[in-house]
């Protein structure tokens, strides 16, 4: 019992560690992460050489995997920026008279997020909310954050994304199957956390426009963007090439050539070194880029993922401590005694860290460190499921701890108690109605 009170109390004391040093000594997310490390590695006992080679194992196994996907995935958002591809798919949203432009930014950040990181998404798509706002004269409120919920939404569950391809991966689940339900989960969360959500919250929105300082920017012109369906094909080949792995290894004989193509394909790594490249031609070349001009643009692209790289390390060194220590084994232990579901776990473990370090993408691979040794104590849940349930729960509460927050916050010109009532309502409904979804997904896969 008094073991487990200091597993308990080690874990605890090392998040507020982590939030604190980021909020109040302005640490950097990495060096709060690793600061956390040596914390849990010496207060769980460990010796100073096994301490140091699990954050080594950690940083490399987790990088050693997503730093090729990030990388490739970098060049992929950057083909959609510089092309134009992102604003071709708003526009193309917009002539759908049927759709109000609440659901049409929900669409955009759907389909536009899965190759972008959330604030990217954020920079890159709110000059479309800029000016559908201005020409239908409706509050930047109620496109923003739908928007924004839609990008959080397919960042935190829809592969490959790094988080959740990190989780898809720790759990052993099947990307294809993420990747499916995850799209479906994402749009419904989005749908009722953002438009919905707005909808009945009715007059008492407040009326925001366009904040001065970004009046400026412009949506090009449209004849100069890319065609929808040169977008489309570049956007979701990936997907579609990890669906056909799925695919592969449901109805296909194992070990033939046509499966172990597939196999190969579908490998994240493989679908989106294809996908970097089909970008090139299809969003650059073909649009009279050359390539001295596309290197040049990479090349900027690849010095802004050095942060991410860096925390998402640091995030796994510091979950490679849980797991060296025996923490993650004990605390999976205390948790599997409190009775309680293994999906509302994951859950709320997720979304309690998020809270915590700001960061959804930390807090699904702590969770995942977490939740994962409870997995064997469930054989009649599937890995699918539980990796639903951790990226829905890091849907939720975006508050002050997150950059995205404060985002959100300059380019809508609100207050921050108007942040915290619509758009971080926004996240938690989102994250809600994710978990509902998954646990109806859990009687049927």
């Amino acid at each position: 019992m008094e073991s487990q009170l200091w597993v308990i109390a080690t874990l605890i004391t090392s998040i507020v560690m982590i939030v604190f040093s980021i909020v109040k000594f302005k640490l950097h997310p990495f060096l709060a992460l690793l600061f956390a490390s040596f914390y849990v590695g010496t207060s769980m006992g460990m010796g100073p050489i096994e301490m140091v080679t699990a954050i080594e194992n950690g940083i490399g196994g987790t990088l050693g995997f997503l730093a090729t996907v990030i990388g490739l995935g970098t060049i992929l958002g950057k083909m959609m920026e510089v092309s134009g591809a992102a604003e071709r798919i708003g526009l193309t949203l917009q002539k759908c008279r049927w759709l109000s432009p609440e659901v049409i930014m929900v669409l955009i950040g759907l389909v536009c997020g899965i190759t972008l990181f959330v604030e990217v998404g954020v920079v890159l798509l709110i000059p479309l909310a800029f000016s559908i706002a201005k020409k239908t004269n409706t509050s930047l409120l109620n496109l923003a954050i739908p928007l924004c919920t839609a990008l959080m939404a397919v960042h935190c569950i829809v592969p490959p994304h790094p988080a959740a391809l990190y989780v898809t991966n720790e759990l052993g689940a099947d990307i294809g199957s993420v990747i499916f339900y995850g799209l479906l989960i994402g749009l419904t969360a989005s749908l009722i956390g953002g438009p919905l959500f707005l909808k009945l919250m009715g007059s008492s929105l407040p009326f925001k426009k366009v904040p001065e300082e970004f009046s400026s920017l412009e949506v090009r012109n449209e004849s100069e963007l890319p065609s929808l369906g040169a977008t489309l094909f570049t956007v979701m080949l990936p997907i579609f090439l990890m669906l056909m792995k799925t695919a592969a290894e449901l109805n296909m004989e194992h070990g033939t050539t046509l499966y172990t193509t597939l196999e190969f394909l579908g490998n994240p790594i493989t679908a989106m070194f294809i996908a970097a490249f089909v970008a090139y031609y299809m969003l650059g070349i073909r649009q009279n880029m050359g390539m001295s001009a596309l290197l040049e643009k990479t090349e900027g692209a690849f010095s802004s993922i050095a942060n991410i790289l860096l925390i998402i390390g640091a995030g796994g060194a510091f979950n490679g401590v849980l797991k060296g220590s025996g923490l993650a084994d004990v605390l999976a232990q205390i948790l599997s005694n409190l009775d309680m579901h293994p999906i509302l776990l994951a859950w709320l473990v997720a979304i309690i860290l998020h809270a915590a370090v700001g960061s959804a993408t930390v807090a699904m691979m702590g969770a995942t460190a977490i939740v994962a040794p409870m997995l064997s104590m469930y054989p009649d849940i599937s890995p699918e499921i539980i990796t639903l349930a951790i990226g829905s729960g890091a849907i939720g509460c975006t508050i002050v701890t997150d950059s995205l927050f404060w985002l959100v916050k300059q380019y809508c010109g609100a207050s921050i108690t108007e942040i915290f009532k619509y758009y971080t309502t926004a996240t938690f409904i989102a994250s809600f109605v994710a978990l509902g979804g998954t646990f109806l997904l859990s009687y049927i896969i």
